[in-house]
């Protein structure tokens, strides 16, 4: 009994103490010429804010009715309903802008008569052509196949065609959720990254005055998984790699022997291989270009392939040669050749009557992974984990210690001594 008015006490004095706070703002609000709408008027925004240096008898601080906001309406448009309609934009951005904590005393005001031409669709547009400069051939399409999802939505809802100002940090959350519905948390996550990107470029041109998609939270999401071999599989299959496809081996041999990422080594071309020099040049994740060498394992492979052209990829479905497609579309092709003998692989397991099965965690990925831990542990034999992981990085080509260090922890490099005698109970 006690309890539930203890409860009930806390929870009016809650909603006391809320319903006396102050606003710092007042909603904005529509002048629209008087009763008449008179349009020989100048038409406007307006709103009260709390003023940083003025206060009341009780301390509290006054509000002061800001500066107009017309943003052109008055000279652009004529016509009432014109005027109504995109003031009433303006006054829905200015409501959201002060929720999220704008502050005309802090904040500069990013609005302006150029943020109403832009329709939605438009104005998209426009933030992808400028970033189309920045991206890669990956991520070029990529980033169309977002955007251009993102636009058919709005089109589905009739916003498309209206003020880019009309697209709401809700309306890109609600879209945003029919993503996680329809896939996954990673898919909802990369579009945000898209479509945050994009509303950034419009908020650096002064198309809109804030990006709130930073503003929108990222959901937690499994990493996917890339197995490490075990040595007793890694020995198997390679041979079985070697009988069966003796191409596919050489790639995995870049992936696992030069740590590169399977990405990168489909960008590899001849000219970017320095035999002389036992030494390549390849675009990164991290960087724009990284210069790794060629250890002798990997250059006795390669040493007598067919360099002489140098615009020629040094990995197609035929070995050294063209190959019209993405970079994307090539890694797709290596990573389901892979598949397609891995399958191979685990019937010809079956049928020597072994039950071991390579499932879908076991990825080209994952060579990398396995040889960064043999190396890593057999240097461990040698050196402190410090010194360790100064040689390592020098070989893997992560740019940071920090980031090596955290690779080095997801793919379990380091496992403890055994530790049995610790929990002896006498």
């Amino acid at each position: 009994m006690g309890s539930f008015f203890d409860i009930l006490q806390s929870a009016y004095a809650t909603a006391y103490k809320n319903g006396l706070k102050k606003k710092k703002y007042t909603e904005p609000k529509i002048y629209h010429g008087g009763d008449n709408f008179d349009l020989s008027k100048r038409w406007y925004v307006y709103f009260d804010y709390a003023s940083p240096d003025l206060f009341d008898k009780l301390g509290n601080p006054v509000l002061v009715r800001q500066t107009p906001v017309t943003m052109s309406v008055n000279k652009n448009y004529k016509t009432k309903k014109e005027r109504l309609f995109h003031l009433g934009i303006i006054k829905e951005v200015l409501l959201e802008m002060l929720k999220e904590g704008y502050s005309p005393y802090k904040d500069k005001l990013k609005l302006n008569s150029k943020s109403l031409e832009y329709t939605a669709g438009a104005a998209l547009d426009y933030a992808y052509t400028l970033k189309l400069n920045e991206l890669s051939d990956t991520s070029i399409k990529d980033y169309k196949s977002r955007y251009n999802q993102f636009k058919k939505y709005l089109n589905k809802k009739n916003l498309l065609d209206k003020s880019i100002l009309s697209i709401t940090k809700q309306t890109v959350n609600n879209y945003l959720q029919s993503i996680v519905k329809k896939s996954s948390a990673r898919n909802r996550n990369n579009t945000r990254i898209v479509l945050s990107s994009l509303f950034g470029e419009l908020e650096d041109n002064d198309i809109i005055p804030r990006n709130f998609i930073e503003n929108i939270k990222v959901l937690n999401t499994k990493s996917v998984s890339h197995k490490t071999y075990s040595l007793e599989i890694l020995e198997g299959l390679f041979a079985f790699i070697k009988e069966n496809d003796p191409l596919l081996l050489l790639f995995i041999k870049f992936v696992s022997y030069n740590f590169l990422r399977p990405i990168e080594v489909c960008r590899l071309k001849v000219k970017d291989i320095f035999l002389a020099q036992k030494l390549l040049r390849v675009q990164a994740k991290n960087k724009p270009e990284k210069t790794k060498i060629i250890p002798d394992i990997v250059h006795h492979e390669i040493k007598d392939l067919d360099f002489s052209v140098q615009n020629h990829f040094l990995f197609t479905p035929a070995g050294i040669g063209e190959w019209e497609a993405t970079e994307s579309s090539r890694r797709d092709y290596f990573t389901k050749r892979f598949w397609k003998l891995k399958k191979k692989y685990n019937e010809y397991l079956l049928s020597q009557g072994k039950t071991m099965q390579l499932g879908g965690e076991y990825t080209i990925y994952s060579f990398r992974h396995t040889f960064i831990t043999l190396l890593f542990r057999k240097f461990r034999k040698e050196f402190t984990y410090t010194e360790t992981c100064d040689k390592l990085m020098l070989i893997t080509g992560h740019s940071t210690l920090k980031a090596l260090k955290s690779y080095l922890k997801d793919i379990d490099a380091e496992l403890p001594e055994d530790y049995s005698g610790l929990l002896s109970l006498t």
